[in-house]
């Protein structure tokens, strides 16, 4: 086996792991639709070759990028509480040092073993599932990262994702645009330290619920 083919295995692997400290009940009641949040400047302009779920390697590298590793998974579901399988879901986020992969963020430091991007395909429990690291905080902006989910080609929904309370989040100017306690609940999450972790590795599930109208174009 390769180590490619034994890396996706092990990745799989750990999304069950993950999954089972942090996934919720479902609600019996219609869901709340996950806040709309602009995409921001920094999608990148230029992808990486490397697309994958695992944002901490590039290829088959043996350097793993900066940052505390992150288990991030959660699932795609409608306001009835369906899950959505063949949804694609795409993150972006900026390295450990604040930098993104794209050609006018600028950063000081550039971390060149975070891919920075990443797409999942979901399951038929409309789950997906991430390898990466806690958002970085960076002048002007709380921790967070980026997403964007699509169906049937269409892009469903832009957003954001943020740390459940981190103090910098009231003062985001984005972050503040879900007006409501409601509106703001549905864009954050715990981070939360992976029980025996021996290097300290983090936790977070979000579930994500869409409408069915999608978006006319990419929010900026």
């Amino acid at each position: 086996m390769s180590s490619h083919a034994r890396r996706r295995r092990f990745l799989k692997q750990m999304a069950f792991s993950a999954a089972a400290f942090t996934t919720p009940g479902l609600m019996a009641e219609e869901l709340t639709r996950t806040a709309r949040q602009a995409e921001g400047p920094f999608y990148p302009d230029k992808l990486p070759l490397d697309t994958d779920n695992d944002l901490l390697i590039l290829n088959d590298a043996m350097t793993p990028a900066l940052g505390a590793v992150t288990h991030l998974s959660g699932r795609i579901l409608s306001q009835a509480g369906e899950p959505l399988r063949n949804a694609v879901v795409e993150i972006w986020q900026a390295d450990n040092a604040g930098t993104y992969i794209h050609s006018k963020s600028k950063g000081e430091r550039t971390d060149k073993n975070f891919q920075g991007f990443g797409r999942f395909l979901t399951s038929a429990k409309g789950e997906y599932y991430f390898r990466t690291i806690r958002p970085s905080q960076y002048v002007g902006r709380a921790p967070h990262i980026h997403y964007a989910v699509y169906q049937g080609g269409k892009r469903m929904l832009t957003t954001q994702l943020y740390v459940k309370g981190d103090p910098q989040n009231e003062k985001d100017f984005l972050y503040r645009e879900a007006k409501t306690a409601q509106q703001k609940a549905t864009i954050v999450t715990d981070f939360k330290p992976i029980p025996n972790s021996k290097i300290g590795e983090l936790a977070a599930h979000w579930d994500i619920v869409i409408g069915k109208t999608p978006e006319d174009r990419r929010p900026t």
